[in-house]
């Protein structure tokens, strides 16, 4: 089920008002089956993978905890069933292909079937969640859970169920144990973040992709220039402003009901290093690898050398983790690749103090490092992505006539510009706000006659500019 669909705006409200109607034994299981609804809206038959990769988790963690002797068996087949059954639904042709390619480059007489797969909506974030799970239960950082049906909520909980935020057992669990009481200020908190939530996928992210960027991306040989400039410059916005608006949804919605989930993103284009955009964005994936992955290969404890190469490993596996192609694994190398680079220079050229001017300076050079790589990310192949890059300067030695062309081939008239403009401001306005104090707890302590004009003017906004006859899926649901 969409977050952007009517059938939510139903669906939501009947699971708020039953989890506070209902006694608190009832609860658990109410929500676990909306929960399974949730996604089984989508295709019922894969709630399948869902139950089974629980019922691995549960088993196996029961069973360290009994035979403590075997639990690296018990890890391991939990990693293997788990892992194995990502790989064949998400990577298995992926591989297949590769290896045709390289068998066929050596002369070698074989080949492997491609499969018609259909990918799991949500697969590598309720897998990797599971897996932590396990691991956790291994590592003795947590108790293996008993209840099956707790353990079972924890995998599905609806509202980062299928995009993340990607959270630990440690974290989710207890509160999903808890009984919450209704709260007026938590309800309304939620309520406001799920709108700006709503606000920057619809308004922002759904304009930018069917006026800017579906168009050039999908039809890249019809522009070259500055229109590459601004559609690349467009998708990082709008990635930004879809998954960070689905994670506001999701935190808004779990907030309703007492459960507060991490926060997933912190303005990551006012970072002034890559190194420090990713502590910025997508932060509960990131604290994934670092956890179980970069600390177990050695982080920073095996020198400058070893940490590269731990960094490398680590952000190769994480853009395979975002889709099965090859611009997916270079999007992650080149981010490793600068990040390593970023780490050299420190270390040869500590930093010092720096004002305003050159902060500012720094967060707009990284701004457009990170969207150039974005080119890999949104490309629908690689040749696609190697066009925009070689294209991207062509007329660049007329600055004026560069972006008068650019104008002319992308404009998506003034009126609508003007409205996305003022879009992008109050985005830009509620992250500096951010930076500080949360924006929402800010706004709602001003005086009545500040706050509902403001409150009137994001309506008006919302309803102008939402689209009405195209509904655009998330971005991150094909992960």
């Amino acid at each position: 089920m969409f977050f952007n669909s009517l059938r939510f705006l139903v669906f939501f409200p009947c699971v708020f008002l039953l989890y506070y109607a209902l006694p608190f034994r009832a609860r658990t299981c109410m929500l676990l089956i909306a929960s399974y609804y949730f996604y089984m809206c989508w295709r019922p038959e894969f709630v399948v993978l869902i139950v089974c990769s629980t019922l691995v988790a549960y088993l196996c963690a029961l069973g360290t905890a009994r035979w403590p002797a075997r639990r690296g068996v018990l890890l391991a087949v939990s990693l293997l069933l788990n892992l194995g059954c990502l790989f064949f639904f998400k990577y298995f042709n992926f591989f297949g292909q590769t290896l045709n390619a390289l068998c066929q480059a050596v002369s070698l007489p074989l080949s492997v079937p491609a499969l018609n797969i259909i990918l799991p909506v949500g697969i590598s974030f309720y897998t990797f969640q599971t897996l932590s799970y396990t691991l956790d239960v291994y590592r003795g950082d947590i108790e293996p859970e008993r209840n099956f049906a707790d353990l079972a909520l924890f995998v599905s909980f609806f509202p980062q169920l299928v995009a993340g935020p990607i959270e630990k057992s440690s974290n989710l669990l207890p509160q999903l144990k808890r009984e919450h009481r209704f709260c007026y200020e938590n309800a309304a908190w939620g309520a406001k973040l799920m709108a700006w939530g709503f606000f920057k996928k619809a308004v922002i992210a759904d304009q930018l992709a069917i006026l800017l960027v579906d168009p050039v991306y999908n039809n890249l040989g019809s522009y070259e220039g500055g229109a590459l400039v601004i559609a690349t410059c467009a998708f990082a916005i709008q990635i930004y402003c879809d998954f960070s608006g689905y994670s506001d949804i999701a935190r808004g919605c779990a907030k309703m009901i007492g459960v507060d989930l991490m926060v997933n993103f912190k303005a990551p284009y006012f970072a002034q290093s890559v190194t420090q955009f990713w502590k910025r964005w997508h932060i509960s994936l990131t604290s994934w690898f670092r956890e179980y992955v970069y600390i177990p290969l050695g982080g920073n404890r095996k020198g400058a050398a070893k940490k590269c190469l731990f960094v490398l490993i680590t952000f190769t596996l994480s853009g395979l983790w975002h889709g099965a192609a090859w611009t997916f694994v270079l999007w992650g190398l080149l981010h490793a690749l600068i990040m390593n680079g970023e780490f050299l220079w420190s270390r040869r050229f500590p930093g010092r103090k720096q004002g305003p001017a050159v902060r500012l300076l720094r967060s707009l050079v990284t701004f457009f490092v990170v969207s150039a790589l974005w080119v890999f990310f949104r490309a629908n192949t690689m040749s696609d992505a190697l066009y925009v890059l070689r294209r991207v300067t062509w007329g660049v030695g007329d600055p004026l006539q560069y972006v008068a062309r650019a104008v002319e081939a992308v404009s998506p008239g003034l009126i609508i510009t003007v409205f996305l403009g003022l879009s992008m401001l109050l985005l830009l306005l509620f992250d500096l706000a951010n930076e500080k104090q949360d924006t929402i707890t800010l706004v709602s302590g001003w005086p009545v006659w500040v706050r509902w004009p403001v409150y009137v003017g994001f309506v008006t906004l919302l309803v102008l500019l939402i689209p009405k006859e195209v509904s655009v899926p998330f971005i991150y649901f094909q992960f």
